[in-house]
């Protein structure tokens, strides 16, 4: 009875829905599946070949940018070295330029110095020969200068003697210089460093003495003037007696 029924159940009224599908041929079915493998390899190669554009495209884009950045560069470099060249020029010629006015403040300087010692042997021969003035008395300072030298420390001192009036007989001598100065905040009088320790040295001449010399300050000193005394032999008075400060 229970297999009855179950054939019933298949074949009846009972019997379960069955759904109809149209039979499609075989070849169909492989022409739809390469139509769309074909539609899938070309979009594939649009897509590459898209792709590939774009990149090239990228490329030379990115190419030319590097070109004109290059040029750029290379002709940065060469304004550079212009630049560069017109520079070391102009400091060579300023170096030159520099060089020759410290020649010429140089040579104007001396040109002074000897424009006044001409002058000073001028008037001193001009008393010589006249036998008036200062030049009438037995001896007697002329000349006498005190001036900062070549380096801080170092100072030049020039001194011009005359031994005026009627004489044939050469004058014989000392001279003593003193140095006043200021060091450790205290005014100080010292002989000359140059001339040993007792700053004094001997002299002989007939008509006129010129003395110039350097000598170098002690460390931590400022010098302000030089002293000079002239000293007969034979005699403890000074015939003359000088200071000058120190020409700025």
């Amino acid at each position: 009875m229970e297999f009855i029924k179950s054939i019933k159940r298949k074949f009846g009224v009972f019997a379960p829905q069955v759904t109809v599908r149209p039979h499609i041929p075989w070849y169909l079915r492989w022409l739809v599946l390469v139509v769309l493998i074909a539609l899938l390899v070309l979009l594939s190669w649009v897509m590459f070949d898209a792709g590939r554009q774009f990149t090239s495209f990228g490329k030379k884009g990115i190419n030319h940018e590097l070109d004109q950045l290059s040029d750029f560069s290379a002709r940065l470099k060469r304004d550079n070295e212009k630049l560069r060249t017109q520079v070391t020029g102009l400091e060579r010629q300023l170096q030159m330029d520099r060089t020759t006015r410290e020649d010429i403040t140089k040579q104007i300087k001396m040109l002074v110095y000897e424009n006044t010692h001409l002058k000073e042997d001028l008037v001193f021969f001009q008393n010589l020969v006249s036998g008036d003035g200062k030049a009438a008395a037995n001896i007697f300072i002329y000349h006498f200068n005190l001036e900062q030298g070549q380096s801080p420390r170092e100072y030049r001192y020039s001194l011009v003697l005359l031994h005026g009036g009627q004489h044939t007989n050469e004058f014989k001598g000392k001279l003593a210089f003193a140095v006043h100065l200021w060091q450790d905040g205290k005014k100080v009088v010292m002989p000359l460093p140059s001339e040993g320790s007792s700053g004094v040295f001997s002299i002989n001449f007939k008509f006129y003495h010129r003395l110039e010399r350097t000598f170098k300050a002690p460390p931590n000193a400022v010098v302000k003037g030089l002293q000079v005394q002239v000293f007969e032999n034979g005699t403890k008075e000074a015939k003359s007696t000088r200071l000058v400060n120190l020409s700025l």
